[in-house]
């Protein structure tokens, strides 16, 4: 543990005496010839007697080093200042001839659900999650919500403390008045409505069992299908674990059934984990009423399928085998099979991103070279596949996503960058392209900032894109204080997107990047799969390529030099740390996955075997050891300030994943740099989930703590 003394404070206050080091209780293990030492193994236990002390003890600690920080309470009012200045507006879905989206207004301290007319006209507020809460410290947000095909109600799943432990709702759209229909456990997916407008599929966990194991919560769940008005408890099961002995699911799988209007038949798919790939199954929709519905299975996880849409008789597959950007597929239901169906769109430079089904066609949303693009399938009168078309984007910026009404012509969708605040456009009639006006463009000014996209060289020459954000004119001297964030997994690809708040850093000369390492999917499942499971080193490699880039380049200098990484981001940034401690002043551990030998024993952690290997077998073993950052740690290194953060309510990296390595650096460290642990006791996984005021108070403590041991005056302690 750090000593009192080894930083200081501001004179007006004298340095706190951080808590007592937590005591050492070892385990030791072997697995496949390699001993390993868990110091904090008892950190797992949720009962342990000492544990909740611990994480008040190091929160209290971390507060009272943060707060009295000279330059935080200014920091804190600028933040404060941008952010309210803009209203936050996610997850639109048109159906009919309306809007349906979540928003945040300008000052407002949670999102709600509002509609609006899609020619225009008022908003009204539906729902507000809120509602549910008890009293003013507590707080709810939507974890999804499904509007019936005619828009007549609305499902919605929600949860408390950003806990994501989902409790789904039905309202009624007209009037906003609560259903009697209340079901707990339908996690993670949103229910898809039957075209009677009155039942839905939907995914539920079984009750937990007392003291049942905590990786064993939220698994052996089944997809089922509720009737507005029927009790819950006899819903009929329908597709998932144990329904049928001819279909095999995994405890953690997922199971999902969709249903269309425009095609009698359901889809069902399985999602293992957190894998991309699915296995996908058909039945007619008038039988999939119960668990002897005659599904057929037309991919499995080989075929490297991942998603699937049904217009008519036809199945449109987005798959990546054979063709690592993918390419789309049109199969036959009543006979067809993977082997016989067609190119619908073959595979491009592009990487099909997303598939998704209007009235006049099906949108893919592409990207090519970091940026969005977007392109309409025509569909002929019995579903079967047509000519592609190009829509013309406004600027050149990222889509998160399409919205589209299987039954209405045109898509919307968002558009941003690092510059542009977010607007939400609509491809209409001949994929004319409008406005909808529902979200404003921001009044906080970026006219000073500009981006850049470069190539940084990794360890084995491979070149790896980097985003850098930076004020106009800023002189490459080395000495910026900069901020590094890397990801890297689940082929995900962090695009282009603006923050409002993100201008109280970059206006003090700083300078924000963003490396896109292999693991992510910026150019397609030959770069997911370039750094997943056993090549999982090369997502650290290219992170730490991106940091000496800007240092040789002269953005920055070691000194000046800050990294981060959030969630599946903890193993990059952990190792970053461990594997390059001199690299780097300071860095941020943000819910982050620093303990992955450990992770298949927490609250959802068997969900990742797909992409991170289980210790079950040498070869997840060896990748899961190798890049783990907590057992790696080694006593005596000058290790560079870290501000370690968790939520007391994260579902997704367990609590004790992100303590572990904060206590683990804090007694190894020999650089005299603090290493504070941050607890949020009514939050969850980071800013997910979190109220208004969380994020703002989140956002401060990042930037104070990076401002202050990068060396900005303004920050500065005696």
């Amino acid at each position: 543990m750090f000593a009192a003394a080894a930083f200081a404070l501001p004179a007006a206050a004298a340095a706190p005496a951080p808590p007592a080091p937590p005591p050492v209780r070892a385990v030791t293990e072997t697995h496949f010839g390699i001993s390993v030492s868990d110091p904090y193994r008892y950190f797992e236990n949720p009962k342990d007697p000492g544990l909740a002390a611990y994480f008040k003890a190091q929160n209290a600690y971390t507060r009272q080093v943060l707060d009295a920080l000279p330059g935080r309470a200014a920091l804190a009012t600028r933040i404060a200042q941008l952010d309210n200045a803009t209203e936050s507006l996610t997850d639109v879905q048109p159906v009919g001839g309306t809007f349906f989206y979540q928003k945040r207004p300008a000052g407002a301290n949670t999102t709600r659900l509002y509609t609006r007319a899609i020619a225009g006209g008022p908003e009204h507020l539906l729902f507000d999650p809120d509602r549910f809460a008890r009293s003013s410290k507590e707080h709810y947000t939507f974890d999804y919500y499904s509007p019936s095909t005619d828009g007549r109600f609305v499902a919605v799943g929600t949860s408390e403390g950003g806990s994501e432990k989902t409790t789904l709702h039905v309202i009624d759209a007209s009037t906003g008045r609560l259903l009697p229909d209340v079901i707990e456990r339908a996690i993670a997916i949103a229910p898809s409505w039957r075209d009677d407008g009155r039942s839905f599929y939907y995914f539920r966990t079984p009750a937990p069992r007392k003291d049942q194991p905590e990786r064993e919560k939220d698994t052996k769940g089944v997809a089922r299908l509720h009737v507005l008005g029927h009790d819950p408890e006899r819903d009929p099961a329908i597709f998932g674990y144990g329904v049928s002995t001819r279909i095999p699911f995994a405890p953690e799988d997922y199971a999902v059934v969709s249903v269309s209007p425009r095609s009698r038949w359901a889809v069902a798919a399985i999602a293992h984990g957190v894998q991309n790939e699915i296995a996908v199954y058909a039945a007619p929709t008038p039988v999939a009423v119960d668990g002897h519905a005659p599904w057929r299975k037309l991919a499995g996880y080989a075929d490297d399928v991942t998603a699937a849409i049904a217009v008519g008789d036809t199945l449109y597959l987005s798959s990546h085998k054979d063709a690592s950007r993918h390419r789309i597929l049109a199969l036959n239901l009543r006979t067809g099979t993977l082997a016989t169906a067609r190119v619908a769109v073959p595979e491009s430079t592009r990487v099909i991103e997303d598939i998704s089904l209007a009235g006049d066609g099906i949108y893919l949303r592409d990207l090519e070279g970091g940026i969005s693009k977007l392109r309409r399938l025509a569909l002929n009168r019995d579903g079967s596949p047509g000519a592609t078309a190009e829509v013309a984007l406004p600027f050149a910026g990222a889509s998160g996503g399409i919205a589209t009404d299987p039954m209405v012509p045109g898509a919307t969708f968002v558009l941003q960058s690092w510059t542009e605040s977010p607007r939400y456009y609509r491809a209409g009639l001949n994929i004319a392209l409008s406005d909808t006006g529902l979200r404003r463009r921001s009044d906080v000014d970026f006219s000073a900032i500009t981006s850049l996209e470069v190539l940084a060289t990794s360890a084995d020459g491979t070149k790896v894109p980097l985003s850098i954000v930076m004020r106009k004119g800023a002189a490459l001297d080395g000495m910026r204080p900069t901020w590094l964030d890397g990801y890297g997994a689940y082929g995900i690809v962090i695009r282009p997107s603006f923050s409002a708040t993100r201008l109280a850093w970059l206006e003090r000369g700083a300078i924000y990047a963003e490396c896109h390492p292999r693991g992510g999917g910026e150019y397609g499942e030959d770069w997911h799969f370039g750094a997943h499971i056993a090549t999982k080193q090369r997502t650290v490699d290219d992170y730490i390529a991106c940091a000496q880039y800007l240092i040789d380049q002269k953005y920055t200098q070691p000194s000046k030099l800050a990294g981060s990484g959030t969630s599946a981001g903890g193993v990059t940034i952990g190792n970053a740390i461990v594997q390059r401690p001199e690299l780097w002043a300071a860095a941020l551990d943000v819910v982050g996955d620093t303990n992955p030998v450990r992770d298949e024993f927490a609250e959802g952690g068997p969900a990742n075997i797909p992409e991170f290997g289980s210790i079950a077998n040498k070869i997840g073993w060896d990748a899961l050891y190798s890049t783990d950052p907590y057992v790696h740690v080694r006593d005596g290194v000058a290790y560079p300030a870290v501000l370690a953060v968790t939520g007391a309510n994260d579902p997704r990296v367990a609590p004790w994943i992100v303590a572990k390595f904060a206590a683990r650096l804090q007694a190894a460290t020999a650089s005299g740099k603090p290493v504070l642990l941050r607890v949020d006791f009514d939050a969850g996984h980071g800013y997910l989930g979190s109220s208004r005021a969380q994020a703002q108070a989140l956002t401060t403590d990042e930037f104070a703590f990076l401002l202050w041991r990068l060396g900005d005056p303004e920050f500065a302690t005696p």
